[in-house]
């Protein structure tokens, strides 16, 4: 059986009335692939993420991610919830689970015989689900990641703790493929090398990525294959070390590097 896609974009333009912020933009890749993206500012990266995402749907062509895939977003500067705890915005990332399972407990703390069939339902999903030990899973994940205490404020952490908390949620929600738009800029050198050790851990449970970065360094140490928008247009694609010799990338982007 011949691969599948899991996200295809052909001829994909994005305008606004005084500019064209993407131009005919061809980008398509498999469930293993390890994408770097790069372009000055106002190149079109962010407006491309956020469109794969499935966040803006105002455009001509054609995109779409493969049938029964999730996609995780993760903006340079996620969104938390100030109101809850580190642990309780990672757990949003597992709201349906745990509803599950607490509907099932609540059934089952009230036991009658008009609810047996729905517990036995629950009970099925549990299981096949691999849900009686969720909290053992997300314990997990927030070690994996090195996230903060369970019961630290989220307004008080830094931008590399940010950025784990968030990354920690999208990842409980098991994507295909994992959007990341400059999550590491403002790190020091340490915080960007830890995420980049994750962001190796990550693809290597076989989950796709495409990552939007200024730090050259780390894309081109993570990226198999780069693709480079220059005023909306993509004007090179291929391996790191051969796009970076490329003519135009050197006139477009890299030259104009300090």
């Amino acid at each position: 059986m011949a691969r599948q896609f899991v996200y295809f974009m052909q001829g994909l333009t994005k305008s606004y009335p005084t500019r064209k912020v993407l131009d005919n933009v061809h980008l398509s890749f498999y469930p293993d692939a390890k994408i770097g993206v790069l372009g000055v500012n106002g190149s079109g990266k962010s407006t491309l993420l956020k469109i794969m995402a499935g966040l803006d749907k105002e455009y001509n062509g054609e995109a779409w991610v493969a049938e029964g895939a999730r996609v995780g977003y993760l903006e340079q500067e996620p969104h938390l919830d100030p109101s809850k705890s580190v642990r309780e915005n990672v757990m949003e990332g597992v709201a349906k689970q745990k509803a599950i399972l607490d509907r099932y407990n609540e059934l089952a703390m009230n036991y009658s015989e008009e609810t047996a069939d729905e517990m036995t339902k629950l009970q099925d999903e549990i299981e096949a689900a691999g849900l009686w030990d969720l909290d053992s899973k997300v314990d997990q994940a927030m070690d994996a990641l090195r996230c903060p205490p369970d019961d630290s404020d989220v307004t008080k952490l830094s931008g590399g703790e940010r950025r784990r908390v968030a990354l920690c949620k999208l990842l409980l929600d098991q994507p295909e493929l994992l959007l990341l738009d400059e999550v590491m800029s403002g790190l020091n050198p340490t915080e960007i090398e830890a995420i980049i050790g994750l962001i190796r851990r990550i693809h290597a449970h076989g989950i796709a990525l495409l990552i939007i970065e200024h730090v050259m360094r780390a894309i081109m140490a993570l990226s198999q294959r780069i693709v480079v928008l220059h005023h909306g247009e993509k004007i090179a694609e291929g391996r790191p070390a051969d796009v970076a010799r490329d003519a135009r990338v050197i006139e477009a982007y890299l030259g104009a590097e300090p």
